[in-house]
Formats: C-alpha cells, structure tokens, sequence
C-alpha cells in the first residue's frame, strides 16, 4: 500500500503548499513514484502550483520530476446510502485511484476545519505540520497562557489529531507520525527563537510529534511559485551559480527530508 503523507495546518500562510511540493517532487527525483491531492477546493494553492509546474515544463521543453496530481473525481449523490458523506467518498475514491500506481500520496490539506481535512488526518501514515515559528501562530497546537505562556491544554487541531490517532488505533493500523516543522525561520529574533524551539519541545512530549527544521524567511520562495519550480529545479533550468542564500535554502530541503525519515526513502541530492 502507498505510504500517505498529510500536510496539514488549520492557519494560512505557514508554507503547507511550498511544503507540499518540495517533498513530493523530492520523492520523485528520487526515484518514487507520487501521487498527489489537493483538498482546499476553493484556493487550490497546491494544485495551482502543480499546474504552473506543468505549464513551465511544457513552454521550456523540460522534464521535470511532476508528481501524479489529480482533482478529487465527482460522485454521484443518488449512489450515496443513508448518513453517508459525499466528501469521504470523494476522498476515498480518489485515494483508491492513485494507491495502485504510487509508493506516496501526498494530500495537503486546507487551512481551516473541514470535513475532508478530518478524513485525511486519520489517512495518514506521516502527518507533517508546518507552523510559523511565533507564538502567534504556536496556538495552532495549544492553548497557551498570556502571561506567562505557560502550556494550558491542546489546541481544537491537536484534538482533531488525537481523534484521528484513536481512529486509526481502532482500525489497527500503524500510529501517525506527526511532525511539526519549523518554517519561516529567521536569521536574527535568536531569543524568540529559542523560546519557541523550548517550549515545541516541551510541547512534543506531551502530545507526541516530532520537531523538524523548515524553510527560512527567503526570498527565493516566492520567487519560485509562479513558475512551479522548486529549489531543486533550478540547474536543471539553467542556474549554475547558486548564491550564499539558495545554497541555504536547498539544505533545508535536505535536511527535512531526512528529518521526515520516510520509509524506503534515501536523501541522496
């Protein structure tokens, strides 16, 4: 069965589709074979990126590591029995599409609470949670005291995750190994910095995930969206030079993929 990773957050603006498409196509131009869904059915960041990857591969004459990205197929109401949910079934069939061809799914999911976010968490084999190093965003997996930021109890998300985890406990399938990766991580704010990192860790401990490194606050980034194209793409289009910052950014890349330690999956780039 294809190993299903989740890319989820329930705030915008944490790097869920940058994330997204550098794990997927890091997989690809390692030999795997990747499918992938979008579930935000309104902005489809994910699925956007995929299709100006696509569109650039095909202007420039270029072969790209691509993942096998699909739209969720339409179903037919009147099929659906009593208290069944069209949006699982969505989800379910187009799961079932790509497994048979695919070491990986990668779903990434919308950032807000919704019902095919709910499904796919208790799909996943490795769930990755990209979070904004702040306290602001920190909220995300725990309710936190303004004084003294001391950790109160777990966040509506981490709860969501908890019940995904008994779901799955349930079904006898494998725990989820969730990883919060650290994103938008800046060069100076060291004293910010180190609060966050302590009080994650602490954090971990307590509701059980893991803590990986991500991608700094880079230009670079956002550069690249438009085109599709991702910080290993770049000397295949053409840029022999790296500078000081891009050479950065790629061993961030590096480095997540191996903090993420998927199975069967060696980081050799």
């Amino acid at each position: 069965m294809a190993h299903i990773i989740v890319v989820g957050n329930e705030k915008g603006g944490s790097g869920k589709s940058t994330t997204s498409m550098h794990v997927a196509t890091a997989l690809v131009r390692m030999g795997h074979s990747v499918g992938a869904l979008d579930l935000d059915l309104r902005q489809k960041t994910f699925g956007q990126y995929v299709e100006n990857r696509n569109a650039f591969a095909k202007n420039h004459d270029l072969e790209l590591a691509m993942p096998d990205y699909h739209d969720l197929p339409e179903i037919d109401k009147s099929t659906l029995g009593p208290g069944e949910n069209i949006y699982d079934h969505r989800l379910s069939a187009a799961v079932a599409t790509l497994e048979p061809d695919s070491d990986f799914i990668l779903i990434d999911c919308p950032g807000s609470h919704t019902r095919l976010s709910q499904v796919a968490h208790s799909l996943a084999d490795t769930l990755i949670t990209p979070l904004n190093d702040s306290f602001i965003d920190f909220d995300l997996l725990a309710k936190v005291d303004a004084e003294t930021n001391r950790i109160i109890g777990p966040s509506v998300y981490s709860e969501m995750v908890w019940n995904a985890r008994q779901l799955r406990a349930q079904a006898g399938l494998p725990p989820i190994d969730w990883i919060v990766v650290r994103n938008r991580l800046a060069a100076q704010q060291m004293h910010n910095k180190k609060k966050v990192g302590e009080a994650l860790e602490n954090l971990s401990k307590r509701i059980g995930f893991r803590v990986a490194p991500g991608f700094g606050e880079r230009v670079i980034f956002r550069e690249l969206f438009p085109r599709g194209l991702t910080l290993l793409d770049l000397k295949d289009v053409g840029v022999t030079q790296l500078n000081i910052s891009n050479v950065a950014a790629r061993q961030e890349v590096r480095d997540l993929m191996k903090a993420l330690n998927l199975p069967g999956v060696s980081v050799d780039f």
